[in-house]
């Protein structure tokens, strides 16, 4: 029976978890690194207790220290959550010697599955179809670029232990395959403890289809469905929904049974999750996850179920609270990850303090995992993921007009995230049209910044400058008192920075608006301003003026807005487009690389030097691999030169823009 649970993870999922252990009447314990000394899962549980630095090798994966303070804190049961150690049989077993219920699977299922490699084995004993592939044990460079000729290009290199798009890479023909063996290597060790990899023919335009299934100890088992998350980056999901769109009753029902036979060979108990490829009407076993997934919202909201209760209730010995026959699927779910990063420079993670957040008010259609609030600081100890949102809706097209007016809704100022990008991807026709495959984010990556936009994001900054600068005074002032058809003569020339381009601004005040002039364009602009807790918003109004006819505002006002931050910037958030944007003698910190010396493009650590001083390299050379945030991005030589000084050694910590090596001039 479980009374006392401690949660053996951080973030968004450890406050799901401490939601659902509160409802059915537990205490709970959450761990906190220093990192996290102040998060928002430490605030929700029943006590938080310290599991050590900022590392996760020192904190969230040592598994000796979360015993002792489970056995300290007199706790019934751990849950590992998803990724750190829930997919570690090695903390399985060490709860089970130490009387402690391990929330999951037992630790021979997670053995059985937890390399991928074995996955393999036994589901093709189990007649389940495999992509070809290399699973061996023989992880030598010259074996497994032997066994990659064999197999052919495209060829996707996987680590055998864990997922998430770490230790993953694509690789398309053999003349980078050492590096990128040697690169996905060095990345599962960092998250997985084990740097086995395997080897598997690259299915091009195929689909990403799991199924979720869930047994109790007594060995029955069902299926709650499916659910596709073919639109990923960096082999890692980013949109989910359920159930997948476009499978024949037929195929559904097959691969539900597909899912539930491999639970039934390896003596699976609790939530795991059954991923196959698929191409057309024909699937293919990928793996196996032997835990609750991120994306397990979907699911829960078309079956209105929870799972996190059904994970407990089974822990604690209850049967299944429903069978195969019970279970039914209702309308569609869409979920969207909100991730702190830049889709403009390659997705590189961000990191820094969240200075104002706001996010759309939830409801029965509309809910909102996350683990941060504002004020809290982004790292580059953990992943990047800042929260998950999920829309339902009675049909796939409703819950995609629902999402996506949640995102409009959202707001935060500090870092960059992939609020923009996501809106984006809804708004593809192919996405509209459900034409999935993993590749989609491939064929539709987001634009630049469109001219419209600029002038959107230009017009309110020039606004807002206009008023502070006018009435000398606080803009929120400024903007409440003036009477309409007041100082109609004054004029100013506002200069302005959007990324690394200097913009001059003429804005005058009319009657019913402002007249702006830029790049040779004329704008009338209405805006009606609001104070709020956080900045400033406003209805945009925005028309090209026709010199032949009076000025009118547009018929379809902007909702938008405004918050100001440190160094004399200001974060503008529109419906389709948010930015950041300098005032006078403040242009944005946009350093390119000059002289040939390589900055680093993130915070975070060197993982492996690949050059010596001395070399000389090509264009293109890899010089250095960084790692932030479980992912690891190789530096490479912009043009040919010789290396004079490396500045940094392999561990050391790096802050983002900082120089990191020297050329021979």
């Amino acid at each position: 029976m479980i009374k006392r649970l401690l949660i053996a993870n951080r973030g968004e999922i450890a406050c799901r978890i401490i939601k659902t252990a509160h409802t059915m009447g537990f205490e709970t314990i959450a761990l906190y690194s220093d990192a996290d000394h102040r998060a928002l899962h430490t605030t929700m549980a029943t006590k938080a207790v310290y599991a050590g630095p900022s590392p996760a090798l020192e904190s969230y994966l040592d598994i000796e220290n979360i015993l002792s303070i489970a056995e300290h804190e007199k706790v019934d049961a751990i849950h590992p959550g998803y990724g750190f150690l829930s997919e570690n049989a090695g903390f399985a077993k060490a709860c089970q010697q130490k009387g402690i219920i391990f929330v999951g699977p037992p630790a021979s299922a997670i053995d059985a599955m937890g390399s991928k490699s074995e996955a393999k084995k036994i589901m093709a004993e189990a007649g389940v179809p495999l992509v070809p592939g290399y699973h061996g044990d023989n992880q030598s460079n010259e074996s497994l670029m032997a066994e990659a000729e064999h197999i052919g290009y495209p060829l996707l290199i996987k680590a055998a232990f864990g997922g998430g798009g770490k230790g993953m890479r694509v690789v398309d023909s053999s003349e980078n395959l050492k590096q990128q063996l040697e690169s996905a290597r060095r990345e599962a060790e960092k998250a997985f403890g084990n740097d086995k990899l395997l080897l598997e023919r690259f299915v091009t335009k195929a689909r990403h289809v799991e199924v979720q299934i869930f047994f109790d100890q007594l060995g029955h088992g069902v299926f709650l469905f499916d659910r596709d998350c073919s639109l990923q980056r960096r082999h890692q999901k980013v949109i989910e929904e359920a159930p997948a769109p476009g499978l024949t009753p037929e195929l559904r029902e097959a691969m539900g049974n597909a899912a539930v036979a491999a639970g039934k060979a390896i003596g699976y108990q609790g939530a795991g999750t059954v991923e196959f490829l698929l191409d057309g009407d024909q699937f293919y076993f990928m793996e196996m996850n032997t835990r609750l997934q991120v994306e397990h919202p979907v699911t829960e909201m078309v079956t209105d179920l929870d799972l996190v209760e059904w994970q407990l209730k089974v822990a604690s010995g209850e049967p299944l609270p429903s069978d195969q026959e019970s279970l039914h699927c209702h309308g569609h779910a869409i979920e969207a990850r909100l991730y702190a990063e830049n889709p403009r420079q390659d997705f590189l993670p961000t990191s820094g303090r969240i200075l104002a957040l706001e996010w759309p008010e939830t409801h029965g259609n509309l809910r909102i995992d996350t683990g941060i609030q504002a004020g809290d600081s982004i790292t580059a100890w953990y992943d990047p993921m800042m929260a998950k949102i999920i829309a339902r809706g009675s049909s796939r097209k409703a819950a995609i007009e629902q999402l996506q007016t949640a995102l409009a809704q959202y707001y935060q100022a500090g870092i960059c995230d992939n609020r923009d990008f996501l809106a984006h991807l809804l708004a593809t026709p192919e996405f509209i049209e459900a034409k999935l495959s993993t590749d989609f984010i491939d064929h539709h990556p987001f634009p630049p910044v469109s001219v419209e936009q600029q002038h959107q994001l230009l017009a309110v900054a020039a606004i807002y400058q206009f008023e502070t600068r006018a009435a000398q005074k606080p803009v929120s002032d400024a903007l409440f008192q003036q009477s309409p058809g007041s100082n109609l003569s004054v004029e100013s020339l506002i200069q302005l920075y959007l990324d690394d381009q200097s913009w001059q601004v003429r804005v005058s005040r009319q009657k019913a608006g402002y007249q702006l002039s830029f790049a040779g364009q004329d704008l009338f602009v209405t805006a009606d301003w609001q104070e709020e807790p956080q900045g400033m918003s406003c209805s945009l109004g925005i028309s090209v003026t026709d010199h032949t006819k009076n000025s009118s505002p547009s018929d379809n006002p902007l909702s938008c807005r405004v918050i100001p931050l440190p160094g004399e910037r200001l974060k503008i958030i529109l419906p389709d487009v948010s930015h950041e944007v300098a005032l006078p003698g403040h242009p944005m910190e946009h350093e390119e690389d000059q002289d040939n010396v390589p900055l680093a493009p993130m915070s975070g650590s060197i993982t492996c030097v690949m050059v010596n001083e001395g070399q000389s390299v090509e264009q293109g050379t890899p010089l250095l691999m960084m790692e932030a945030m479980k992912m690891e991005h190789c530096i490479t030589a912009k043009e040919p030169g010789t290396v004079e000084r490396i500045l940094y050694k392999e561990g050391d910590q790096v802050a983002a823009g900082s120089p990191l090596l020297t050329f021979i001039e």
